[in-house]
């Protein structure tokens, strides 16, 4: 088996929890053969945000097919 890893970057306006979530979420909603995520980093927008914006940076890794 061979895996390909990419990052994502999650959002959410409630949680860390809720954007790790988001990247993982879309993840499995676009990409076939999920097998594992690893979170990352995690940040807050301040700055430009109406509300505080929670980040969490997310490694996908998938099977290539083939």
């Amino acid at each position: 088996m061979v895996f390909k890893k990419i990052t994502l970057i999650g959002t959410s306006e409630e949680s860390f929890d809720a954007a790790a979530d988001d990247a993982i979420d879309r993840a499995e909603d676009t990409l076939e053969n999920v097998y594992w995520a690893e979170v990352e980093e995690f940040g807050v927008e301040l700055d430009g945000a109406a509300d505080r914006e929670y980040q969490a940076e997310v490694e996908v890794a998938f099977e290539l097919e083939g």
